[in-house]
């Protein structure tokens, strides 16, 4: 990171979800001065209270002036599953929106947005709507920006793990598609790095680009288990998707139509990091036997 950008000011929204918090890490390594955007700062003990301005990014009111000498907006604001009344619309859309209109009003020089791979081609789905809205919104903000689009987070596996403690991973189809899903810590960096980079559109996934059967495998081997997977007929979960569809709403079934969805084709990105899937297995499996 160059002189240059150790002077700038950079504001994080979405400060306390998981990528957020990796996020403040990787900036305090790399000594650039930033603030951290929390509706309950008592979820970020590690920092210090004037690196944390109390806000809600859903009640634009709350942010009034939040943005003022900020060079560097940074937001991973969204969520994956729908709760507290609000909606997609509301949370990836709406409060994007809102952190959007203040960084513009104050001058802030790049909004950096993560978005989730395949987001643009997948505008069907209500998370990939709502994401997508926004993005439209900061193409044609005139301010300078960029998106990015990570692949699934090693977090995001863990319904491999859980189905693996069990003796027994089920999958749809033959489970030959791919993915390189990535660290927080990793993609972290890549974050970082978009501050001085002139790219508007990164594509980042992990290291390692595996099947779903190799990824399987790996869960299944961390708790010591034979490799023992189900392959479901891949209209079953077509039909699922359809009857979520038609009897729940979209709180219930958009979480789950994601999920399905992006098992159902290849989903692999420049490959960045050094974190191994296989070693973040052990270390959760590791967690839950203590």
């Amino acid at each position: 990171m160059t002189n240059k950008n150790e002077n700038l000011k950079v504001l994080v929204a979405g400060s306390t979800g998981y990528l957020g918090k990796h996020i403040l890490q990787e900036l305090k390594n790399r000594n650039i001065s930033f603030k951290a955007i929390a509706r309950t700062p008592s979820k970020l003990p590690n920092l210090n209270k004037d690196q944390i301005l109390e806000a809600e990014v859903t009640v634009p009111s709350s942010l009034s002036g939040i943005c003022e000498g900020f060079d560097v907006m940074i937001s991973t604001v969204g969520i994956t599953r729908q709760k507290n009344g609000l909606t997609y619309m509301d949370v990836d859309y709406q409060a994007n929106k809102n952190l959007l209109r203040e960084a513009y009003q104050a001058g802030v020089k790049k909004f950096i947005y993560i978005s989730a791979i395949n987001g643009d081609k997948m505008r069907q789905l209500k998370i990939f709507e709502a994401k997508e809205a926004f993005v439209d919104e900061l193409k044609n903000s005139g301010m300078d920006y960029t998106v990015l689009r990570p692949n699934g987070f090693f977090s995001d596996m863990g319904d491999f793990l859980e189905m693996a403690k069990r003796g027994r991973v089920y999958l749809f189809g033959n489970g030959q598609f791919r993915l390189n899903p990535i660290h927080g810590a990793d993609l972290a960096e890549v974050v970082v790095d978009a501050i001085s980079s002139k790219e508007k559109n990164i594509s980042v996934g992990g290291p390692d680009v595996l099947s779903q059967n190799e990824i399987a495998a790996l869960a299944l081997d961390s708790w010591y288990k034979d490799v023992k997977i189900t392959h479901l007929p891949d209209w079953t979960r077509r039909l699922t998707i359809c009857l979520l569809r038609t009897f729940t709403s979209s709180k219930t079934y958009g979480p789950i139509e994601f999920f399905m969805t992006a098992m159902a084709m290849d989903n692999v990105a420049p490959r960045y990091g050094s974190h191994r899937l296989y070693s973040f297995f052990q270390k959760e499996v590791e967690k839950q036997k203590h």
